[in-house]
């Protein structure tokens, strides 16, 4: 009977290590994941392609370009949103200017702000499209002029 009880408590122990074992591999898999930043092929009118940094969640959208020292002709960063709206951005904690381009779900341009300069202390304004849209999409200073982009202009990516 002690031997019995014996290779059950060893037995259990072994269950409980792999148990754990799992548990941990799983969860550094998705913290792997989750870490993951995620990017997509923009494609202006004039054929130009920029490299968005997709940014889907709350958390990802509030830390936006925040604290980036550049970013190139053909980087950006695009705010995925759930539904036509009024979307704010604001330009705190940032170090560079940017074009601000809002896009409808047609992925049409609805609203244009220029060369949007960081704010230096606060109150820091924001800045909106008269008109709802579902992406946001930042770029460089200059890029939107540079690419002649214009109201109504479709731009070409497929978000996965």
């Amino acid at each position: 009977m002690k031997q019995n009880i014996h290779f059950k408590l060893i037995h259990s122990k072994k269950i409980r290590n792999i148990i754990f074992s799992c548990l941990a591999f799983f969860l550094v898999l998705s913290s792997l994941e989750c870490g993951k930043k995620k990017f997509v092929k923009i494609f202006l009118p004039d054929g130009f392609s920029i490299t968005a940094e997709v940014a889907i969640s709350d958390e990802e959208r509030q830390l936006g370009l925040m604290f980036r020292e550049k970013l190139n002709h053909d980087q950006g960063m695009i705010f995925v949103f759930k539904d036509e709206d009024f979307h704010f951005i604001w330009m705190k904690n940032m170090k560079i200017s940017i074009d601000i381009l809002w896009l409808d779900k047609e992925k049409r341009i609805v609203h244009i702000e220029r060369n949007v300069p960081p704010c230096k202390k606060p109150p820091c304004a924001s800045y909106s499209s008269k008109i709802p849209a579902m992406y946001v999409l930042e770029i460089k200073a200059g890029t939107a002029d540079k690419n002649q982009l214009k109201l109504y202009d479709r731009l070409e990516f497929i978000l996965k």
